[in-house]
């Protein structure tokens, strides 16, 4: 085996433990090199410290570009992420690992800069990635996503403001309790919990699909800890009939302890929810779901969130949209236009419940953040400005196609 390149070498060399979370683990990442300077090394972490390695085994990720985009990553600081968004870099397998590599080999010394750690709160220990400063946002992920799926949002929201998502119990890299009803309940109490872990009286709160219903029901339950919702296609409760609510009741999670479903129809569910499949997010969104699905307790955690969104009951005195209709922070809610979870015709369901949310909708399917992140960061941007900028007040439609 030859030795491995400089340009590796400088970008183990630069190395931040505290950056990754890193100290008392080990992690193996694979920086695999494309095309006529074809080549691979593992990068070892352990201790605290990364040293490369001939490649041996099954890595915890896989990154993989061209020479000269790894020459740019190893002179250059910042420019792994740069790569990495830009689409130069590819990360497989375990996207937390190996963008927390990346944010732990850039160089930068910024207190705000891109940052894993994991939380002790009262809903058990939650992964965390976090970046910026200023008002804080606290993003909620989707059924069978991560907080990786936020990656778009921190990068494009860290100059303005504190961005941390964290993976829901059950998920990432979270604790996978076996047991908890898993409904949105369940998930706002851990939301409430990371808060008061991370010494927060208040945040914006956004979230995606799962997320989204989640943000809601936090805001109903603590409207007191809420500044503003952002709301990406958020799991609303069924309006029509749900048939095989009685079978459901019936049917226990922990079923998921012993069932496995083949990775051919996971990736199909996958790409259902991420229809934009050639910007690479769709690889690695089946990558991330498959690392807590593979789990027992991933899968557990997984039917259980399934089965509540399915039973969420949509009437009567604790109904959610009798219970839509109490809800006292200003909300901003993004569509896809092409959504096939959450269809577009939900607005109209919410403009009846809170006629003063306001409402974006955009050419996308149900993962704005990821497959029209521009606009839907330049919405997000304008309405949460509007709490310490008055001069961004939105008095008009704005667009945002």
């Amino acid at each position: 085996m030859s030795a491995p390149p400089r340009f590796l070498q400088d970008l183990v060399d630069r190395f931040d433990a505290s950056v990754c979370d890193a100290r008392g683990r080990r992690a193996q990442i694979r920086l695999t090199i494309d095309g006529p300077e074809a080549g691979a090394w593992d990068a070892i972490i352990e201790d605290g410290r990364a040293r490369l390695a001939a490649p041996a085994g099954q890595p915890d990720a896989i990154l993989t570009a061209d020479a000269e985009t790894w020459r740019r990553i190893g002179a250059e600081l910042k420019a792994g992420m740069a790569s990495y968004r830009a689409g130069r870099l590819s990360v497989r397998r375990n996207l937390h690992a190996g963008v927390a590599f990346l944010a732990s080999t850039n160089g930068s010394t910024d207190p705000h800069r891109l940052r894993f750690r994991t939380v002790a709160t009262a809903s058990g220990r939650l992964s965390t990635m976090e970046a910026g400063s200023g008002p804080a946002i606290l993003a909620l992920h989707g059924l069978g996503g991560t907080k990786g799926s936020f990656l778009p949002t921190t990068a494009a929201l860290a100059d303005r403001f504190r961005v941390i998502a964290f993976d829901l119990p059950g998920f990432g890299d979270s604790d996978k309790p076996i047991g908890p009803a898993y409904d949105a309940a369940f998930f706002a109490r851990a939301t409430l919990h990371m808060l008061d872990a991370l010494e927060l009286e208040r945040a914006h709160v956004i979230g995606n699909s799962l997320g989204g219903r989640v943000a809601l029901e936090f805001a109903l339950l603590h409207p007191d800890r809420v500044d503003r919702l952002g709301l990406l296609a958020p799991s609303l409760a069924w309006r029509r009939d749900r048939p095989w609510v009685p079978l459901l009741r019936l049917t226990r999670p922990e079923l998921g302890l012993v069932q496995l479903a083949p990775r051919r129809l996971v990736e199909a569910i996958v790409h259902r929810l991420i229809p934009a499949a050639d910007n690479g997010w769709a690889a690695a969104g089946v990558d991330e779901f498959l690392r807590a699905y593979l789990t027992p307790a991933g899968r557990v955690a997984f039917y259980a969130a399934a089965r509540q969104i399915y039973l969420d009951e949509p009437h009567g005195e604790r109904g959610f949209w009798t219970r839509l209709r109490m809800l006292q922070p200003e909300a901003l809610f993004i569509w896809g236009k092409r959504d096939q979870l959450v269809p577009l015709a939900f607005a109209r369901h919410v403009t009846d419940a809170l006629p003063q949310a306001r409402h974006v909708e955009l050419d996308c399917g149900h993962v704005p953040q990821v497959e029209r992140p521009k606009q839907t960061h330049a919405a997000l941007t304008d309405f949460l400005a509007e709490v310490t900028d008055a001069s961004a007040s939105w008095t008009t439609p704005r667009s945002y196609s």
